[in-house]
């Protein structure tokens, strides 16, 4: 039993959910960002140049060999050194705030494993889809928009689905660098209550929450992936189940 009161607990759980709101911000800002870059990166990626092939191999051996809490100090600490060096000549100085710096070193980090992702895919997609694409002199970006990627979704799906959740449970890692999250929130009330059982038990079942979700979104996403394709009825039942 918590000796708090029902007016301490209250305030504490709001405090809890702000913190959720900025981590759930976070979260989809990262990952847009991340499946943006990461999707772009895979189809130029395709290139036969050889110092485009060479450019990613080393950009993928960084950020898929780095940790991302060293990305997101580096970025953090790093980064406001670096612009101000280069901008600092406008008289501009300019700080890289921890949402800021988490955004963008998950954005880079996650970028690359939804890059391999999606080369795979379409890699793995028949190769008549191009030619008949050519063949019907469909514009590249409607070729790629309407008939190349979304097929490649479909097949690079369930890797999506991992890359989105370790992002979510990653995204705690940017508290360490000041941003005021769920984590971060949890932490103060556990520290200022000496009651680290309760305000970290609701953090994991908010993260439990968000699990759930995913898994739902990404059976329905799925669901809308497979529209025209004959499914077999273990599937089809499965969907319906879902």
């Amino acid at each position: 039993m918590t000796n708090l009161s029902p007016a301490d607990i209250a305030g504490y759980l709001r405090q809890l959910g702000e913190g959720a709101l900025v981590t759930l911000e976070l979260f989809l800002t990262s990952f847009a960002a991340a499946f943006v870059l990461g999707v772009l990166i895979g189809v130029i990626t395709l290139s036969k140049n050889r110092f485009v092939r060479a450019a990613w191999r080393v950009y993928a051996s960084i950020f898929m060999g780095v940790p991302s809490l060293l990305v997101i100090f580096l970025v953090y600490y790093g980064g406001s050194a670096m612009l101000s060096a280069v901008f600092g000549e406008f008289g501009a100085a300019i700080d890289i705030s921890p949402f800021g710096a988490g955004v963008a070193a998950f954005a880079a980090v996650y970028a690359a494993y939804i890059a391999e992702l999606v080369r795979g895919a379409i890699d793995n997609l028949p190769k008549g889809q191009f030619e008949g694409a050519r063949a019907l002199a469909i514009p590249p970006a409607v070729m790629w928009g309407k008939v190349i990627l979304p097929q490649a979704m479909r097949l690079a799906l369930p890797g999506l689905v991992n890359v989105w959740s370790f992002m979510l449970k990653e995204t705690p890692l940017v508290s360490l660098a000041g941003l005021q999250d769920l984590v971060a929130s949890a932490k103060i009330a556990a520290g200022a209550t000496k009651e680290p059982f309760l305000f970290f038990i609701a953090t994991a079942l908010v993260f439990i929450a968000f699990s759930a979700l995913t898994l739902k979104l990404a059976t329905v996403l799925e669901i809308r992936l497979d529209r025209g394709i004959r499914r077999t009825p273990a599937r089809a039942s499965a969907g319906a189940e879902a």
